[in-house]
């Protein structure tokens, strides 16, 4: 399908949806697929937070998606659920920072030798983040009152389950900081694009007044 164009060959509707190339959706739908296999595995199925928390991944991805097939008419739009689904990431972080809190589980520093090495592999599956989540438990060695601690002695924790949570909410947590960034770079962009530019309005009236000019 053609592009309407302007008389200077400004796009009327300029191109969009193509929210797939988007790093930020990629990193974003790995966190819902993290997500909800976090939360079926260490997250009661009745209580509110399993809802929430899946629900808060859904929308970050649903919302970048939306997003992006809005930016051809309205670029108001755009940011609107842009700005959404980096709010709903960061209610979905918090709700990762609680849950090793209330559990006296350990959030780690950047610097965390674990997450160190989670970092390097740049891990874009599900199936790759639970092969580092193996790979870390199956460093760990258990001494004799049940306390579980890996080799490099970064991480000590009572028993497996609570060893393999923790490495998966601070492997969710470094995907969600990853995509929290890129989201707070992609709504400056928007925002620039927005006031150089306009939006659809504007490119609306653009091509009404180069018609009577050339009329």
């Amino acid at each position: 399908m053609n592009e309407r164009r302007t008389i200077t060959g400004e796009p009327l509707i300029p191109k969009h949806g193509g929210y797939r190339k988007l790093r930020s959706f990629q990193v974003a739908q790995l966190v819902y697929d993290v997500t909800v296999r976090f939360c079926d595995r260490y997250v009661d199925k009745r209580s509110r937070t399993h809802d929430q928390m899946v629900q808060a991944a859904r929308s970050g991805v649903q919302n970048i998606a939306e997003g992006s097939l809005a930016s051809g008419t309205s670029k108001k739009t755009e940011l609107k659920l842009t700005n959404v689904a980096r709010a709903s990431l960061e209610e979905l972080r918090l709700d990762y920072e609680d849950f090793l809190r209330q559990r006296e589980l350990e959030q780690w520093e950047p610097s965390q030798p674990a997450l160190v090495r989670f970092k390097a592999r740049r891990v874009a599956s599900m199936e790759e983040f639970a092969a580092w989540v193996g790979q870390e438990q199956s460093q760990t060695n258990t001494d004799g009152q049940g306390w579980t601690r890996t080799k490099d002695k970064s991480v000590k924790v009572r028993g497996g389950q609570w060893r393999s949570a923790e490495l998966a909410a601070n492997g969710a947590l470094s995907l969600l900081n990853v995509c929290c960034h890129l989201l707070d770079r992609q709504l400056a962009a928007q925002a620039s694009t927005f006031e150089r530019e306009g939006g659809f309005t504007e490119r609306l009236y653009r091509v009404r007044t180069e018609k009577r000019s050339s009329s």
